[in-house]
């Protein structure tokens, strides 16, 4: 199966990939109206690539049951509106199954989570990708690469037995190493997707991305939106002036280790009406001075 085989996938890895929320009810289940009402939103604000169970949607957090119901949400709610990279991971065979479950329920395909063991073999790390989309040929993979000192010559090693994996969501915080990661992996042969969303886009775009991943667009896709748009023509210039409209909220999100990367993004769908902001642990919740500067920001930006 030749890479040509995933030109949609392709495209849709070369946008704004949203990573939904997961919106919690009262006594703590999966608010499946909630949850319809925050992707009908994505959509109609023009997402086109949505991946449930990615980490802003507490993918760590959810029972096996709870994953699969909110990729069999995504895919129902999303019909053709938009393609869909679920997210799998955990152990080989868990990870599998959840991405037959995904075929199955007609993804277009996965996101692989980077292994959370301990030990982790660069050709460990192979064996595990390759696993993985060996298991689902029919669908594109992305690896989630933040292992820093993960070889681009083994995304290649890994491409060469796996043509579906067709992109990469690198989410090391260095765009010099992307750069070099990209070159060596091959940066025509797969689609670079800035894995640490809105704040590293523009320097990653600079190198090689084409797409970045997003948990701000649950607030704001217009945002999103704009800043993807100033990237695809050049205008770095313009992507800065949304950085820095983005720029305190993604750095409430990026303190202490990402200790509320979550929490911030629930906290101003919250200040909205949208959802409730309860998170799971090891998320929390916000002091109440944070909420308050939360919800000024989300407040004024044109939502």
């Amino acid at each position: 199966m030749s890479s040509a085989t995933f030109e949609t996938e392709r495209a849709a890895l070369a946008d704004v990939v949203a990573i939904p929320v997961t919106p919690f009810a009262e006594d703590g289940s999966v608010d499946q109206d909630s949850h319809r009402a925050l992707l009908g939103r994505l959509l109609e604000g023009g997402v086109r690539t949505l991946t449930p169970n990615g980490n802003t949607g507490e993918f760590y957090a959810l029972s096996p049951e709870e994953r699969r119901l909110v990729t069999e949400l995504t895919i129902d709610e999303a019909g053709e509106r938009a393609v869909i990279v679920v997210g799998v991971g955990h152990d080989v065979p868990t990870a599998v199954a959840s991405a037959r479950h995904a075929r199955d329920c007609g993804a277009q395909m996965v996101m692989v989570h980077q292994p959370v063991h301990p030990y982790v073999a660069q050709s460990g790390w192979v064996d595990y990708h390759r696993a993985i989309a060996e298991a689902v040929p029919e669908l594109g993979v992305v690896p989630y690469i933040r292992n820093a000192q993960l070889l681009g010559a083994r995304l290649a090693e890994l491409a060469d037995h796996c043509p579906n994996v067709i992109g990469v969501k690198y989410a090391v915080p260095d765009a010099a190493r992307f750069a070099a990661f990209a070159r060596d992996a091959g940066l025509e042969r797969f689609v670079w997707v800035a894995g640490l969303a809105e704040p590293y886009a523009p320097s990653y775009f600079s190198a090689g991305a084409t797409g970045f991943t997003s948990g701000l667009v649950n607030v704001a896709p217009s945002v999103s939106l704009n800043m993807i748009e100033a990237l695809r023509s050049g205008d770095y210039a313009g992507a800065m002036k949304v950085w820095e409209q983005i720029r305190r909220f993604e750095e409430l999100r990026g303190a202490n280790g990402s200790a509320n990367n979550v929490t911030v993004v629930k906290e101003a769908l919250a200040s909205l009406g949208l959802c409730r902001r309860e998170v799971r642990p090891p998320s929390h919740l916000l002091p109440e001075a944070e909420r308050a500067e939360v919800a000024a920001i989300a407040a004024g930006w044109s939502i």
